[in-house]
């Protein structure tokens, strides 16, 4: 039995030994693989994870370019703000000495030395000089995630404060003042519209700004005007350092030659920043006393722009009402961002560009060439205006009809008309009857009018219904409508009226203030189609220019053959023909005589430089009209347009006036469009005085 024991024992302690080294030699094992997998398995991938955490890339903020005018005057450039940081790692050991500091920094700039609570979510959505946060708060968080990097407590501190602060840095030890360049606009709302402003780097371009090198949270891109369409000639590129770090993040040395940044290029815009405070006086001053007069907001909007006819260049461009764009050149308030975009006069848009509006009678220039290029009449036949015309509209070939009266604007006021018209007095009398019966023809007097196809032809021809190519955002295209165009986005067949009515520019006619300025400065330039441009040189961030203005001309109306030759179904044959340069010259001397004795005669009476141009008063009846009870048939509300050009046989500059529900052209848009001219040959005088030696 004892020997048995003795048995049993033995093998129970074999086996506890066996035990202990399987263990010994298991754990032995795993630390074995473990450094297999480690140092050869994955040795490159934790080397690489290593390398990482001691090294970090820190990006080297660039500087934007600045935008000049055509005068060199300064439009956006980059100040410096002052923020109050504080790099809790140099911050005093002794937390009574620590708190003293905050208390003496909160009494300077008005933080609290504590407020708020510091919890996850606190943490997580924390965001410098946006939060409700003491200073003991945004130290805590500042420490929780890096110790070692300056955190903002306030930011655009007076350069007083500042000084203050500097004086103080031995006494506080950790607190700094940082300096950070902000966008600044010296002609502020004046020229916002233009301009534009930057805004972060929205989270749709996150990782494509990244890749580029920018960081989220500090660069800015472009969110309007010129500062978004330009934002990659304006933007620059950032430097980069390559940085030896410790544990706690703290930078040891450079690992490789720090890349310097790249500054932004430089813009010249072909605006007169002068003629730009002009034209918007012009336009604020004659909308203030009308609606004065009227004692109320009858004239809520309106669009000034001028530009020179031979070069395309934009001289002043005007949306009203607009904002003020400094007010978001640090940040963007919601306040006012949300008072913006609830404002019904869309001051965010600018509608120099932007706005589809119905272009009324400066529309009749198109129908005008049309019919003397098509032969529909010619410009010594007459045709009566007898104030009333009666249409039977169809809808169809087979369609019986109804009758339809079409009047003259005279007709409802004196219920007369014109009388015998022949070309020349009906684009100087802006004359609705003549423009409707050789726009959709009338009975005997005119067997076939220019039809809705060709005046579309025309309308494109002289810069309607598409883009131009301005280098700012937000460009619309306008609308020339067809039949196939109401059949898809009506569910109608065209009728009758809808041709009548779009002859003068109504209807389904859009267009945009730029494309009226356009197709008139396309007359006033003999036919030469300039694409509208608002960019002039690009500089070198030291001033030289490295991409000079040039005038791009898109098309030549009198040379591209750009307008189709229809069949007598109205059916293109391939063929295009061309603009006959005879038209273009009696359209230009119609425009002539609307100032010496036609529609705009009063407004330019007395204005010693010769100038042509084109009234234009527009029935519209939009949501604005509709929620006020306005579009009464027979009595709708219209907008005021006014555009010309100066001097008559040697053009310098264009300008287009509109005024929302401005009522009639010739009273309201034409007397700014002097206003324009008058300021422009005016500054010109300036100019060549000064030249004189």
């Amino acid at each position: 039995m004892k020997a048995q024991n003795e048995t049993t024992n033995g093998f129970f302690e074999r086996w506890r030994y066996w035990v202990v080294y399987g263990l010994m030699a298991a754990v032995f094992g795993f630390f074995l693989f473990r450094l297999f997998d480690l140092q050869i398995i994955n040795g490159e991938v934790y080397a690489a994870l290593a390398e990482e955490n001691r090294t970090t890339e820190v990006s080297i903020q660039t500087s934007r370019g600045l935008i000049y005018d055509r005068n060199g005057f300064v439009l956006a450039r980059n100040v410096p703000s002052y923020n109050v940081v504080i790099t809790p790692a140099s911050l005093p050991d002794d937390p009574g000495a620590e708190q003293n500091i905050f208390r003496q920094l909160s009494g300077l700039i008005g933080i609290p030395v504590s407020q708020g609570t510091t919890d996850d979510e606190t943490v997580r959505n924390f965001s410098p000089c946006q939060n409700d946060l003491g200073i003991t708060q945004i130290v805590y968080i500042g420490q929780t995630n890096a110790p070692y990097d300056p955190v903002r407590i306030k930011c655009n501190v007076s350069s007083e404060i500042a000084m203050i602060i500097r004086e103080k840095s031995v006494d506080w030890p950790g607190v700094g003042i940082e300096i950070e360049a902000v966008r600044d606009y010296p002609t502020g709302e004046i020229t916002a519209e233009i301009i534009g402003f930057l805004g972060p780097i929205p989270a749709s371009r996150k990782d494509e700004m990244e890749a580029q090198g920018f960081v989220t949270n500090r660069d800015k891109v472009g969110y309007a005007g010129v500062e978004l369409s330009m934002d990659d000639v304006l933007i620059g590129k950032n430097g980069k350092r390559v940085i030896e770090v410790n544990v706690g993040g703290q930078e040891i040395r450079d690992l490789e030659e720090p890349i310097d940044p790249v500054p932004g290029q430089n813009i010249k815009l072909t605006i007169d920043t002068r003629l730009q405070l002009a034209a918007r006086t012009a336009l604020i001053d004659t909308i203030n006393y009308w609606n004065g007069w009227f004692n109320k907001i009858k004239y809520p909007s309106g669009v000034v722009i001028a530009m020179n006819p031979k070069t395309g260049e934009i001289l002043a461009m005007v949306s009203y009402p607009n904002y003020e764009n400094n007010r978001l050149a640090r940040l963007i308030p919601a306040y006012y961002y949300l008072q913006l975009s609830e404002d019904p006069n869309k001051p965010l848009l600018n509608h120099a560009i932007s706005a589809e509006i119905a272009p009324g009678s400066v529309f009749k220039m198109a129908t005008a060439i049309g019919i003397l290029n098509e032969g529909i009449v010619t410009p010594e036949q007459q045709l009566e205006d007898p104030g009333r015309i009666t249409i039977t509209e169809k809808y169809s070939e087979n369609d019986t009809g109804r009758n339809r009266d079409y009047v003259c604007y005279t007709y409802k006021t004196t219920g007369d008309g014109h009388g015998m018209v022949d070309y020349l007095r009906g684009v100087a009398l802006s004359c609705d009857v003549y423009f409707y019966k050789v726009g959709g023809g009338y009975q005997d007097e005119v067997k076939e009018g220019l039809n809705i196809w060709r005046i579309g032809e025309y309308a494109r021809a002289l810069g309607y219904g598409q883009r131009l190519g301005i280098e700012l955002p937000g460009e619309a295209t306008g609308l020339i409508p067809d039949p196939n165009w109401k059949r898809i986005t009506q569910g109608e067949n065209w009728s009758t009226g809808d041709t009548y009515i779009s002859t003068i520019g109504q209807g389904y006619v859009l267009a945009t203030p730029l494309q009226v300025l356009v197709s008139i400065a396309t007359l006033a330039n003999d036919g030469k189609l300039m694409r509208p441009t608002i960019i002039g040189d690009i500089l070198d961030s030291e001033g030289n220019v490295i991409k000079p203005f040039t005038p791009d001309m898109l098309w030549d109306i009198t040379k591209d053959p750009m307008i189709n030759i229809y069949d007598e179904n109205f059916q293109t044959t391939g063929e295009k023909k061309v603009v006959e340069p005879w038209t273009i010259e009696l359209a230009q001397q119609g425009m002539r005589k609307v100032v010496v004795d036609g529609t705009a005669s009063i407004q330019f009476d007395g204005f010693n430089i010769p100038s042509a141009g084109k009234t234009g008063t527009a029935e519209y009846c939009d949501n604005v009209a509709q929620a006020q009870g306005l579009c009464i048939p027979g009595s709708w509300p219209a907008h005021a347009w006014y555009a010309g050009y100066a001097p008559y046989d040697d053009p310098e500059i264009a300008v287009v006036a509109f005024v929302y529900n401005g009522d009639e052209g010739s009273k309201v848009a034409a007397p700014i469009v002097r206003k324009v001219m008058e300021a422009y040959f005016e500054l010109k005088s300036g100019e060549n005085a000064a030249s004189v030696p």
